[in-house]
């Protein structure tokens, strides 16, 4: 295996390592009899779908539980086990942006056609979104039964797939064609949704997968699920941000929250501190494809400063979430928290 305690590409090289080992277990799982056909579907189907994004969330596993044993060199056992969880979390991903896909209709999905737009797949996509979901307890199955935290796992996993989908539940019925109602949008739905479908599985997950590996007790540290929650927030208002104000060639794809009548934290904020007369202009021009009703939504946002409003939000959470970060007695616990802070600080894509 791939040098693990150097650098980052050996990170990602032994990481993808581990992909090949549980994808080959899983492919010849004795719970199921395979067929060449049946076995060739579900290989093309994970290689499509599993591996192809940033790989963020799961490489997270792996760097939160580096930092967790404050620096000693990890174990070929250990960095095998942090793989296998940061891969549970890339199958979970998986699983939800192929049904996510069929959901909104979605064309692409990191760059390449939504799974279910393949060719000969179409509403198959449906089943293989279960087969992705019920891939996890295998996985963990085979790895972790033995381990004194096997159940904490399982709960853990169970926990975060029922939030995600509730939090993605409540995004899809504010949404509903022919029901779009500006004045139901507030901060506080926003941070629902967001806190549901996003902050649970990409900030938290990662980091009490970690502290599960390390023998911690997640019960105590409920500190460190705000925090995360809060910088999952963070992110994502980031990314509404970046939505509309980004360049779509460093961020790789171009905005649609106006015509799609997302929740966004921009709308939000506009029916925040918009005028009467302004607010007329969002409610008319407010999810509509329409580019010259976009066009609008985009000048009423420059009009009231909204990237001025984003850069004192920005500077807010980001003291908040350091003085709350600074407040945690375990040093080695800031340290995991920060890493995550620092990577999302004021990025561009």
């Amino acid at each position: 295996m791939a040098n693990l305690n150097g650098k980052t590409s050996d990170l990602r090289t032994a990481f993808l390592e581990v992909y090949s080992v549980l994808k080959s277990e899983l492919l010849n799982d004795p719970a199921f009899e395979w067929t060449d056909d049946s076995r060739q579907w579900v290989e093309r189907m994970l290689d499509y779908n599993v591996p192809g994004g940033k790989l963020n969330r799961g490489l997270s596993v792996i760097d939160s539980y580096k930092l967790l044993k404050e620096g000693k060199d990890l174990t070929e056992e250990e960095v095998f086990l942090a793989s296998a969880l940061g891969w549970c979390i890339e199958w979970l991903q998986a699983y939800f942006l192929v049904l996510d896909d069929i959901m909104d209709s979605s064309h692409t999905r990191r760059g390449q056609p939504c799974w279910f737009r393949v060719p000969k797949v179409g509403l198959i996509a449906a089943n293989d979104g279960i087969i992705l979901r019920n891939q996890i307890p295998r996985i963990l199955k085979k790895h972790f039964r033995e381990k004194p935290y096997y159940v904490d796992l399982l709960d853990l996993f169970n926990e975060v797939e029922f939030q995600t989908a509730s939090g993605q539940m409540i995004d899809l019925i504010t949404t509903i064609e022919g029901e779009k109602d500006l004045s139901k949008y507030s901060l506080s739905l926003h941070r629902r949704i967001v806190q549901y479908k996003t902050a649970y599985y990409s900030f938290y997950l990662p980091v009490a997968c970690a502290l599960l590996m390390s023998g911690e007790n997640l019960d105590n540290h409920i500190d460190v699920k705000n925090v995360l929650i809060d910088m999952g927030i963070y992110f994502q208002v980031q990314d509404d941000y970046l939505d509309c104000f980004g360049n779509p060639e460093t961020i790789g794809k171009i905005g649609t929250d106006i015509e799609d009548f997302k929740c966004s934290w921009l709308v939000v904020k506009a029916l925040e501190v918009c005028n009467d007369e302004q607010k007329k202009i969002l409610f008319e021009n407010y999810g509509n494809p329409d580019p010259s009703k976009v066009a609008k939504i985009k000048a009423l946002y420059n009009d009231i400063n909204l990237q001025g409003i984003f850069s004192e939000f920005e500077s807010k959470s980001y003291e908040k979430i350091t003085s709350s970060i600074e407040a945690h007695p375990s040093k080695p616990v800031q340290a995991v928290l920060k890493s995550f802070l620092g990577k999302i600080y004021k990025r561009q894509k």
